[in-house]
C-alpha cells in the first residue's frame, strides 16, 4: 500500500455519498491492482464512540465507506456521478478488537467478484499492526 494520501478531509466528500455526522472515512490512498486504501483516525467526537471505544455499526459504515471511496475514485477519474451504494449482505464478520479514541484505521478493500451493480469485496481492517476486523460485503450500486 502506498502511504501517500490521495484525498482527505474535505475532499473525500467527493468520493462519497455520506455528509457529517456519518463519514467513516477521511483518507483515500488510492487503488493498486483490485485493492485499494483507505483510513480514519477515530474522533472523539465520531457517533460511533462509546466509552472511548470505536462501536461495531462504526466499523462496518467504515467498511462500506471504504468500498464507496474506491468506486467514488474511479467514477471522478471517469468523468461520471458517483452512485449510491447499498450493504447488500456482511458475511464472515469477525472483529477482533474495538480500536479507541485516537487510533488510525488503515483498510484494505479488495474486490472478489463484480457482477452487473453487484460487488462483493473482502476488507481487512488495521491499526497499527493490530487486526480490527476482516469481513466479506455485498454492495448494490444504485445506476442511474
Amino acid at each position: 500500500m502506498s502511504k501517500l494520501v490521495i484525498t482527505e478531509e474535505g475532499g473525500i466528500l467527493d468520493l462519497i455519498p455520506q455528509r457529517p455526522p456519518i463519514v467513516m472515512v477521511d483518507k483515500f490512498y488510492g487503488i493498486e491492482g483490485d485493492c485499494s486504501y483507505t483510513g480514519l483516525t477515530i474522533s472523539p467526537g465520531n457517533i460511533f464512540i462509546e466509552n472511548n471505544y470505536f462501536k461495531e455499526p462504526g466499523i462496518i459504515e467504515h467498511i462500506a465507506q471504504s468500498a464507496a471511496a474506491r468506486v467514488g475514485y474511479i467514477c471522478r477519474q471517469n468523468n461520471v456521478a458517483v452512485p449510491l451504494g447499498f450493504i447488500g449482505s456482511v458475511d464472515k464478520m469477525t472483529i477482533h478488537i474495538l480500536p479507541k479514541v485516537g487510533n488510525e484505521l488503515h483498510t484494505e478493500i479488495k474486490i472478489i467478484q463484480e457482477v452487473a451493480e453487484i460487488t462483493l469485496i473482502g476488507a481487512t481492517v488495521k491499526t497499527g499492526d493490530n487486526l480490527v476486523a476482516e469481513c466479506r460485503m455485498k454492495i448494490f450500486l444504485k445506476k442511474e
